[in-house]
C-alpha cells in the first residue's frame, strides 16, 4: 500500500505544471490549466473569439494570480483592442498603468515584406524580450501569427522562424497563447504551428438552421489528460464562458428534504408530502391543461419559504405570465421585486441548445436558485432534434442534481395516430424523477381537466386520476368519485352528486315516515296496553269484592254451627 501511494505520488510530481485560465469551464476541460512555460496554439476562423479568449487568459492572469502579461498584437492598433474590450469590462489602460500589463502594436504590411537574404525575427525577439524584462512577465499572447509570416513564400524559411519562434517562447520561460487562422486543410494556414504547440485549442464558429454556436475542442495537450469533446462556448458581458460537458458517473448527493407542491391535494397525493429537493419533476400534458399553472404555483410555494426561483419561458413575457397567474390567486410580482424570483423570456430560436444550456448554467452561478422552471421545454425540438434535446436535457438535469436544485419542467405533448405521446415519453420521461401527467378529460359534451401521477421515484404515490378546477381562488383538487361507468367529472359529477343528494333526501324522508309510523303504533299499544291494565285491574277489584262477601257470609253460619255441635256432645 505504501509503495502504490509512493507511486501515485512520485507520477503526480512528474506531471506539467499548469497556468489556470481563469476562464469559467476550460481549466476544467484542460485540467486545471495551460501548460505553464510552453506555448498553446488557439487556432478558428474569424468571429470566433481567439482574440478575445486570449485576451481574457491575460487578464484573469493579472487579475486573479498576479501574473504579468505581454499583449503582442499584429492586426489591431493598442487603441482599438483597448475599446474592443473594455465592452467586457476589461480595462486596459489602468492594468498598463499599473505595470502588470503591456500591449505592443507591431504593425506588418506584407507587401513590404521581401524575401532577400537572410530572413529572422531577431527583431521581435528582442522587442518582446524587452517588454518580457521590463514587467516580468509570465504569460504572453501573440495575435495573429499569419499576419507575421503571410508575406512569406518560402515554405523553408517559414517553416524554420516558426519553430525558432516556439522553440524562444520555451526558453524564456512565459506561458504563450499563439492564436492562428485556420486553413482550408489545416488547423492554420501554415499547417507547421499545431505539430509544434504543446496544446492547440480549436475554436468554431458554426450555424445550422440559421442558428449559430460556437464551439471549442482541445485537440492536443502534450503530457496531459484533457476533455475530447466538443464544448459550446458563450460570449457575453463577461467574456467568455466555456461549458463543460456533464460527466458520465452519477455520483450527486441527494437529499431527503421536502419541498411542497403548492397545491394542497396534490401534496396529499404524494406519501411524503411533496417533491424531493434538489429532484427532477415533469409535467406533461396537451393544450390547455393547466401545465404553466402548476409550475407557477411550485414557483410561487419555493418563493414564499424564502427559496429562489429560476424560471425561464419561452411562450409568454414575464409581464404576461405574472398577468396571467392574478387572474388564480398568485402574485409573482411581490417575488420578483423581492428578488427570489427571476422570469427569463425568449424564443428557443434566439439560440442553439448548447448556448440556452450555457445561459442557463451561468444563471445558475450568478443566482445560486433552490428551484428552476423550464416552460415548455418540448419547445425546444424546434431547434434540434429528438436525440438532441435528450442530450442537452441530460446534461442540464445532471447540472441542476450536482447542485441540490429542483427542477420542474413542462412539455405540451401531442397525441399521434398511435396513441403515445412523441416528445417526452422518448426523451424527457426516463430522465425525471417524479412524472406528473395532465389531460383532458371529455363527456357530456363539455372538456375537464385530470391529473395523475405516473411515477415518483423513492417515494409512494396516489394511483387515482384526480379532477381538477381552476377558479379565482386556484386550483382545487377534487375527491376522486365513481359511477357506473368510471370516474365522474364535471356535469356528470353535479348530477351523480344531485342524484345521491335526492336519493338521500328520499331516504331521510322514508326514515320519518318510518319513525311516525312506529309512533303512531306506540300510542295504539300504549292505548291497548291501558285498556288491558283497566279491565285488569276491574277483574281484581270484583274479586276482591266476592272474597270479601264469602268471608262475611262465612262469619255468619260459624256461630250457629258451633252451638249445634255442643248439643250434640
Amino acid at each position: 500500500m505504501a509503495s502504490k501511494q509512493n507511486k501515485n505520488k512520485s507520477l503526480k510530481d512528474l506531471a506539467i505544471p499548469k497556468s489556470p485560465t481563469g476562464i469559467d469551464g476550460l481549466d476544467e476541460i484542460t485540467d486545471g490549466g495551460l501548460p505553464q512555460g510552453r506555448p498553446t496554439l488557439v487556432c478558428g476562423s474569424a468571429g470566433c473569439g481567439k482574440t478575445l479568449l486570449a485576451m481574457q487568459f491575460l487578464i484573469k492572469g493579472i487579475t486573479e494570480y498576479n501574473e504579468p502579461g505581454v499583449f503582442l498584437t499584429f492586426e489591431e492598433p493598442t487603441e482599438d483592442l483597448q475599446k474592443n474590450v473594455a465592452s467586457l469590462g476589461f480595462d486596459l489602460k489602468k492594468l498598463s498603468a499599473s505595470n502588470m500589463l503591456h500591449i505592443d502594436h507591431v504593425e506588418v504590411e506584407r507587401q513590404e515584406i521581401e524575401e532577400t537574404g537572410e530572413y529572422d525575427l531577431e527583431g521581435l525577439f528582442i522587442r518582446l524580450g524587452y517588454a518580457i524584462d521590463k514587467i516580468k512577465a509570465k504569460r504572453v499572447v501573440l495575435d495573429t501569427i499569419e499576419t507575421l509570416f503571410g508575406g512569406l513564400k518560402n515554405e523553408g524559411i517559414l517553416r524554420s522562424e516558426i519553430r525558432r519562434l516556439f522553440h524562444w517562447l520555451k526558453e524564456k520561460g512565459v506561458t504563450a497563447v499563439i492564436t492562428g487562422e485556420r486553413g482550408e486543410a489545416s488547423l492554420t494556414r501554415q499547417g507547421l504551428e499545431e505539430y509544434v504547440s504543446d496544446c492547440v485549442i480549436l475554436l468554431d464558429f458554426r450555424v445550422t438552421d440559421q442558428i449559430s454556436t460556437r464551439r471549442l475542442r482541445i485537440v492536443k495537450y502534450r503530457g496531459s489528460s484533457h476533455g475530447t469533446n466538443e464544448y459550446p462556448f458563450l460570449i457575453d458581458e463577461n467574456g467568455v464562458s466555456v461549458l463543460p460537458i456533464t460527466s458520465l458517473r452519477l455520483e450527486h448527493k441527494v437529499s431527503a428534504e421536502i419541498v411542497p407542491t403548492g397545491i394542497e391535494g396534490l401534496n396529499h397525493m404524494f406519501e411524503k408530502g411533496g417533491y424531493y429537493k434538489g429532484s427532477s419533476v415533469l409535467i406533461s400534458g396537451t393544450a390547455g391543461t393547466a401545465k404553466t399553472t402548476l409550475a407557477s404555483y411550485f414557483a410561487n410555494e419555493t418563493c414564499k419559504n424564502k427559496g429562489r426561483v429560476l424560471y425561464f419561458a419561452f411562450e409568454e413575457s414575464p409581464s404576461q405570465l405574472v398577468r396571467n397567474m392574478q387572474s388564480v390567486g398568485i402574485d409573482l410580482e411581490s417575488h420578483v421585486k423581492k428578488g427570489l424570483l427571476q422570469i427569463h423570456s425568449s424564443r428557443p430560436s434566439l439560440h442553439g441548445l448548447e448556448m440556452h444550456l450555457l445561459s442557463l448554467h451561468k444563471l445558475v452561478k450568478d443566482f445560486k436558485p433552490d428551484a428552476v422552471v423550464i416552460d415548455p421545454i418540448s419547445n425546444l425540438i424546434s431547434v434540434g432534434s429528438i436525440s438532441e434535446v435528450r442530450a442537452m436535457l441530460v446534461r442540464l438535469i445532471d447540472l441542476l442534481k450536482l447542485n441540490n436544485i429542483t427542477a420542474l419542467f413542462t412539455s405540451l405533448t401531442q397525441q399521434n395516430i398511435s396513441g403515445t405521446n412523441e416528445l417526452t415519453e422518448e426523451s424527457v420521461s426516463s430522465l425525471v424523477d417524479t412524472w406528473i401527467t395532465v389531460r383532458d378529460v371529455e363527456g357530456v359534451g363539455e372538456r375537464n381537466r385530470g391529473l395523475y401521477i405516473l411515477k415518483s421515484r423513492g417515494m409512494g404515490h396516489s394511483n387515482q386520476v384526480r379532477e381538477f378546477i381552476i377558479s379565482r381562488n386556484g386550483i382545487e383538487l377534487l375527491e376522486l368519485e365513481i359511477g357506473p361507468e368510471g370516474m365522474l367529472t364535471g356535469s356528470a359529477r353535479k348530477k351523480h352528486r344531485q342524484n345521491v343528494s335526492a336519493q338521500k333526501d328520499k331516504n331521510i324522508k322514508d326514515i320519518q315516515r318510518r319513525d311516525r309510523e312506529i309512533a303512531r303504533k306506540k300510542k295504539i299499544l300504549e292505548s291497548n296496553i291501558e285498556t288491558m291494565r283497566i279491565q285488569f285491574e276491574s277483574a281484581a277489584e270484583e274479586l276482591n269484592k266476592l272474597e270479601m262477601e264469602e268471608q262475611e257470609l262465612s262469619e255468619k253460619l260459624t256461630p250457629p254451627i258451633k252451638k249445634h255441635i255442643k248439643k250434640l256432645k
